[in-house]
């Protein structure tokens, strides 16, 4: 059995610095020698003097500086009490005047979930929950010691909420028995099984870890969402991966290998009598084709998804994302598709669909609970999805939405490829949940896109 394995059931979590470090997927399996070797790193994360990496350290790390980049100091923004003002100096640790906190989860160990060649470069890559959760640490809300969850202050802003992993009926809610068995085969298929299984889905990689991550980011997801429903918080961000709203019920796709959300959904409606309704708001520049799917003859379920469409061309390529897809039987009316034509779209875009949509309709549904498939694709910056919302923006649509259902709101990480952006954006949006008023809105005229829409 390999020594990640056993550390994972140990409860062992290796610094934040270096966690894939050593656990790379060369020829498709885990390579950590010495776990106490991993804690003699010293705060800096210098490899240099630890014994039973020296030997690893070449082979597993030629061209994997991006795992080992020591990440920029950014500004602190403390979170002040008093309304429209920021203190630009340490961080905060004022109480917020709420009874209950926001919640957050993460989980280091969803970063082992990474391509069998690490030099070759992902966009769905393990950096992206570590730069989130670090620049909520930088900004003073949670306390951040290199060592994941271990030090737990009371006096923290936010609350912590621990990931575990998904269970197989938890799955059957809304995936298939063969999808379950065959993502679990593969922590112990070779490197060459794993490629294959690659080449037979939409747009998806392996290892030997996968499985295990992904078992992690739906469990999280799920964590996160009972908190709120139990009122142990007020709101509550789920920083996981991999992301989830692309799978389908009987296959992995779009970096996505279990439904996370859909998944979240079922068990609180399956668990809380009082949850009769769940308002799935998708905000991710793709459509969620998989989130849709699941919920298209549900009443229990409305799902609206803000996306570039360009009449199906855009990922994943389909004409279910268009606005005459609006659910079947019992479902009908419980789909809203707002499909962008093109590129570009920004701030103001989203504002007016938020305001003339996405609102009027939710309202009238009036939800039990919110959960956000928040990808941050369509944040100023990222390449792949385009489009020009900023972190202000984000803040904006999540304090219009924390007017719903009482206040039960989930964010759930999707998508989102430039690091700088998803982080700057889920920092805006977790201050904004944490009771941060929203910095003004400041729209400048789209003119890239007049005529399009």
């Amino acid at each position: 059995m390999r020594t990640t394995h056993r550390a994972r059931r140990e409860g062992f979590v290796v610094d934040e610095k270096i966690s894939i470090i050593g656990i790379s997927s060369l020829n498709g399996v885990s390579t950590v020698k010495n776990e106490n070797s991993l804690k003699e790193l010293d705060e800096t994360g210098n490899m240099d003097n630890c014994p039973g990496l020296n030997d690893e350290k070449d082979a597993n790390m030629k061209g994997l500086d991006i795992f080992n980049e020591n990440f920029e100091k950014k500004e602190r923004f403390a979170v002040s009490n008093d309304i429209g003002s920021v203190n630009e100096s340490t961080p905060s640790k004022k109480k917020y005047k709420f009874k209950l906190k926001t919640g957050i989860c993460y989980d280091v160990r969803m970063r082992f979930h990474a391509t069998i060649n690490p030099v070759d470069f992902h966009p769905e890559d393990p950096r992206r929950i570590y730069r989130i959760y670090k620049e909520i640490a930088d900004a003073g809300l949670i306390n951040y010691d290199g060592w994941s969850w271990s030090n737990i202050d009371e006096q923290e802003i936010m609350e912590r909420i621990s990931a575990r992993e998904l269970t197989r009926e938890e799955a059957l809610l809304v995936h298939t028995e063969n999808h379950w068995d065959r993502l679990l085969q593969t922590a112990d298929m070779s490197v060459n099984e794993l490629l294959y299984f690659e080449s037979i889905y939409n747009s998806v990689y392996f290892n030997n870890e996968s499985a295990f991550c992904a078992r992690l980011s739906a469990g999280g997801t799920i964590e996160t969402c009972i908190a709120v429903a139990e009122e142990r918080v007020r709101n509550a961000i789920a920083v996981v991966r991999p992301p989830g709203h692309h799978a389908e019920s009987d296959c992995p796709m779009g970096f996505c290998l279990f439904s996370n959300v859909a998944i979240a959904a079922k068990c609180i409606l399956q668990k809380f009598s009082i949850i009769q309704r769940i308002l799935i708001l998708d905000w991710d520049v793709h459509h969620g084709n998989g989130t849709q799917r699941i919920f298209y003859d549900d009443s229990s379920v409305l799902y609206i998804s803000l996306h570039r469409y360009e009449d199906g061309r855009f990922y994943p390529g389909s004409k279910y994302g268009n606005y005459d897809k609006v659910g079947v039987g019992k479902g009908r009316g419980k789909t809203v598709n707002i499909p962008w034509p093109c590129k570009g779209m920004g701030d103001d875009d989203y504002i007016y669909a938020f305001q003339k949509v996405v609102l009027p309709i939710a309202y009238e549904y009036n939800p039990n609970m919110v959960i956000i498939s928040s990808g941050f694709d369509a944040a100023i910056g990222d390449e792949i999805g385009e489009c020009f919302v900023t972190p202000v923006g984000y803040a904006h649509m999540t304090h219009m939405l924390m007017g719903l259902a009482q206040g039960k709101l989930v964010t759930v990480l999707e998508g989102g490829y430039n690091l700088d952006s998803i982080s700057s954006s889920a920092l805006s949006v977790t201050k904004t949940l944490i009771g941060e008023p929203p910095p003004e809105l400041k729209i400048t005229k789209n003119t890239q896109n007049i005529g399009t829409v």
